[in-house]
């Protein structure tokens, strides 16, 4: 949203609760439940949440997904001159996927690469970005060339930049008994329609524990932010954590791979709702590792990934950049 303010956050959900990529019911049930019951009573205190990790700065998705832009213009310009624009955009809010598009386009951008933010595909969420940019480029005269980047769950440098963090923060804080990794969850009957998500997250993990060392028994995986009445990818975190203190686990970290960027979902769903469940429970010391965010493991990742997919495109004129990447977060 963009004000940590009822307001604000019900225009918010409002776009997002919307979109039938998110909730797959018929439009006019759902127009009932989602404008008679739920913008009634969810904005407040969404916006209790908000205004909890809300910065200087504004929203601290907006923030870092603005320094992510930064440093990845800069490594494409500096360490690869590779001729590209770098655009961010929210699917939903501001900036919009439709005005990051139209102002590549007053710039004479001729060719799109669309990075959305989410390394685990999901229809829910890569799937709504494409959504967004063929709603937008369809009304255009001119329609550019244009690539989509569809998942990056096992490529070697997200990994390694998973690895990296985890480490650091190891060496800095220590190790606990436990890792849990969280995943955002999605509906059971997304899975069971053929949606991916749900091995991606596997894969991601799997790959990551390998990379660390780590024994089965010392981490789990687990899928967070439940909403609505339907069935959720299970084993839930609040629950897993609940289990954990009251079983006499005493210390847990917490990375969450499928978050690009920290957002509420991480801040204060994680570091603060989670936190609380499990130092009630009977755990001792609860840590959050931050997401990968705008750490130079992590941009040369993108680079990389951005540069395999640009591959065949040149310049159509001397000195013009005409290979853009538009990211939807």
């Amino acid at each position: 949203p963009d004000e940590p303010t009822p307001a604000a956050v019900r225009r918010y959900l409002a776009e997002f609760l919307w979109d039938p990529r998110v909730v797959e019911m018929p439009r006019w049930l759902w127009w009932f439940a989602l404008h008679g019951i739920i913008l009634r009573v969810r904005p407040g205190k969404v916006a209790r949440a908000y205004q909890s990790v809300w910065t200087d700065t504004g929203s601290p998705l907006l923030a870092i997904t603005r320094r992510q832009g930064e440093c990845l213009q800069a490594v494409l310009d500096t360490q690869h001159q590779a001729p590209a624009d770098v655009a961010i955009a929210m699917r939903y809010g501001n900036p919009s996927i439709a005005s990051a598009l139209k102002d590549l386009r007053d710039k004479g951008v001729q060719r799109l690469l669309i990075l959305p933010m989410y390394p685990q595909y999901s229809a829910t969420t890569t799937a709504s970005v494409y959504d967004a940019v063929f709603d937008e480029i369809k009304t255009w005269r001119r329609v550019p060339e244009l690539r989509l980047i569809q998942t990056y769950y096992n490529d070697a440098g997200y990994i390694q930049a998973l690895k990296a963090s985890v480490e650091q923060y190891w060496q800095q804080h220590g190790r606990a008994e436990r890792l849990l990794m969280s995943f955002h969850g999605i509906p059971k009957s997304s899975i069971a329609a053929g949606d991916p998500y749900h091995f991606e997250c596997l894969e991601t993990s799997r790959l990551l524990a390998e990379a660390l060392g780590l024994a089965e028994t010392d981490y789990a995986i687990t899928f967070q932010s439940r909403f609505g009445r339907d069935e959720w990818l299970k084993p839930a975190t609040d629950h897993t954590l609940v289990e954990w203190g009251k079983s006499g686990v005493k210390s847990v970290q917490v990375i969450c791979p499928g978050f690009s960027a920290d957002c509420l979902e991480t801040l204060e769903e994680i570091d603060e709702q989670n936190r609380n469940f499990f130092l009630k429970s009977g755990g001792e010391s609860f840590s959050y590792i931050p997401a990968l965010n705008d750490s130079d493991d992590h941009i040369n990742a993108l680079a990389d990934l951005v540069l395999q997919h640009l591959q065949g495109w040149q310049e159509t004129e001397a000195g013009s950049q005409d290979q853009v990447r538009v990211r939807g977060a």
